[in-house]
């Protein structure tokens, strides 16, 4: 599709790793921006092995010396960042009035900061340049709600609202903003919290494919062609759009 670099946050494994892939595939010159180097490297090694063209670079979306030092390096190596992809992420599964503030400040530094972090260290370039994608990873929680993630939910609505607001802003700059909303997918992330409700996980895993009208969960693979198109030269006249990948689970307007 393009010979575009594109930064891919949390890149590693899970959804980040099916968006990495896509666009290696779809001839992005991807960088897989991971707080675990090592897996990173594995992942960019994969996408390298099946004819793409990948790079691994450490950061702490929590912090902003990090991610602009990943963005140096970056620049460096491969040269300005074209595409943004901000999938970084962390969640955990409790009732609201159990939660503290220590846990809302973990939330939010990730989901929500971690996006405005890599977005104000990216964009002021695109605007220079006359181009840049960002596609901003929310979730359908912050569409719909969740039960037991209500400041995850908080935190990726937000995401969601801020990105049509950038949209507009960077409207006339060559620069487009849009956000991929994920359902349930198939995650480490989602075994893990199946893992933990004291009963069979694939029992838990069942039910919550029972759920979805096309009776499965959403695979990593499943979100990467959104994105893709989102980062396509082709999509310049789409933005501040929400796109949902759900298999029809949630159907807002």
């Amino acid at each position: 599709m393009s010979n575009r670099v594109a930064l891919v946050t949390g890149g590693a494994q899970g959804i980040g790793k099916g968006i990495a892939t896509t666009l290696g595939a779809e001839g992005f010159r991807v960088v897989i921006a991971d707080l675990n180097l090592e897996v990173a490297e594995q992942t960019a090694k994969e996408i390298s092995a099946a004819g793409g063209e990948a790079i691994a670079v450490q950061v702490d979306v929590t912090s902003t010396e990090s991610v602009r030092a990943a963005v140096a390096t970056v620049e460096q190596e491969l040269g300005p960042v074209e595409v943004v992809v901000n999938n970084a992420g962390f969640d955990d599964f409790m009732p609201f009035v159990k939660t503290t503030e220590d846990f809302w400040e973990r939330i939010l530094d990730v989901n929500f900061k971690g996006h405005l972090r890599v977005i104000q260290a990216t964009v002021p370039g695109m605007i220079e340049r006359g181009f840049g994608r960002v596609i901003n990873i929310g979730s359908d929680a912050g569409r719909v709600g969740s039960s037991l993630e209500a400041v995850y939910s908080g935190a990726k609505g937000g995401i969601i609202a801020f990105g049509k607001t950038l949209a507009r802003e960077v409207a006339t700059k060559g620069v487009t903003v849009n956000t991929v909303c994920p359902g349930p997918t198939d995650t480490p992330a989602l075994r893990k919290f199946a893992d933990g409700q004291g009963d069979d996980a694939e029992k838990v895993i069942g039910g919550m494919a029972r759920a979805v009208p096309m009776k499965r969960l959403g695979t990593p693979e499943d979100i990467g062609p959104a994105v893709a198109f989102f980062a396509s030269d082709g999509a310049g006249f789409v933005t501040g759009q929400t796109l949902s990948v759900s298999g029809g689970l949630t159907m807002a307007g």
